[in-house]
């Protein structure tokens, strides 16, 4: 087995390996021209997601820079995601987004992780688990999401959460470890912060 076949398989393997690197360094050399775009090359800021990404639905928009090991390559996208900025996907392995999933500023996705064992550490080696993060997510601000976890569609991580573990679908989580506070309730229609009500009126 190659350190490819091992690194797309979830074994440990070699990231300095010549078949690894020579796939990998093109797509950093387009994320280093994706950063340099203005705010304004809107075009080009999808025709790269399209064209690199593994997965990319409509309506999706990332503030620049924008961080990946693989430039975004084992990205799967679904439609209307929206990123702040420096958005950082360690994207070894492959990160899984659900439609409607909104990303804080300076949010960490990382799926490569490296043995405990020294010895193993200390030749350089990883391994890979995906993340997973289901539709309509909100993801807030400084998050850290760790490799193989999976959170659920409508859940909100408040900013600073280390999330080390999954996260169930329609709760709110918190926390370092990140932990689940409660659940989305009706509540949560009728106040949008603290005792402030939602005017559902004007919004329509």
């Amino acid at each position: 087995m190659t350190q490819y076949e091992r690194m797309i398989s979830g074994l440990i393997y070699d990231p300095m390996a010549e078949e690894i690197l020579s796939r990998q360094v093109p797509f950093l050399d387009r994320l280093w021209a994706f950063n340099q775009l203005k705010p304004s090359d809107l075009a080009e800021k999808e025709r790269y997601m399209r064209e690199v990404f593994a997965e990319c639905g409509e309506n999706c928009y990332i503030e620049l820079p924008f961080h990946a090991n693989w430039g975004g390559r084992h990205v799967h996208f679904g439609s209307g995601i929206y990123a702040n900025f420096n958005l950082t996907l360690v994207d070894d392995g492959h990160i899984y987004v659900g439609d409607r999933v909104m990303f804080g500023p300076n949010v960490t996705i990382a799926t490569a992780n490296h043995p405990i064992d020294p010895e193993l550490r200390g030749r350089g080696l990883q391994y890979n688990k995906d993340v997973h993060i289901g539709e309509n997510a909100w993801i807030g601000a400084g998050v850290i999401i760790v490799p193989g976890v999976r959170i659920g569609k409508n859940a909100v991580i408040g900013a600073g959460s280390v999330v080390t573990r999954d996260i169930p679908d329609n709760v709110v989580a918190v926390g370092n470890p990140c932990q689940v506070m409660r659940e989305v309730s009706e509540r949560d229609r009728e106040y949008f912060y603290r005792s402030e009500r939602i005017d559902w009126e004007e919004l329509g």
